[in-house]
């Protein structure tokens, strides 16, 4: 299966959302590679950036479950190299 790289940038403007999203991080923990969060207390949101490798298909199904949740927003941008299936 080919994968590709891609940072899902969210937005968390309810803190009661936060249990769900790491539900949701832990369901697709073999395809997340990385991330940070950054507490932006002036605001009151959390705003997170979400390193991924894995197929389009599963990096859209990731994206789609966290944009889902009342309360958070999400966003992805893609890397233009698909790679080739691991050995």
């Amino acid at each position: 299966m080919e994968t590709r790289v891609a940072v899902i940038g969210v937005i968390v403007e309810d803190p009661s959302s936060v249990e769900g999203l790491n539900r949701v991080f832990h369901e697709y923990a073999d395809a997340i590679i990385g991330r940070m969060g950054i507490p932006y207390r002036k605001r009151g949101i959390n705003i997170i950036s979400v390193a991924v490798d894995a197929s389009q298909d599963i990096i859209n199904a990731l994206s789609g479950k966290i944009g889902r949740i009342p309360g958070v927003t999400a966003k992805t941008a893609y890397s233009s190299y698909v790679f080739p299936e691991e050995l």
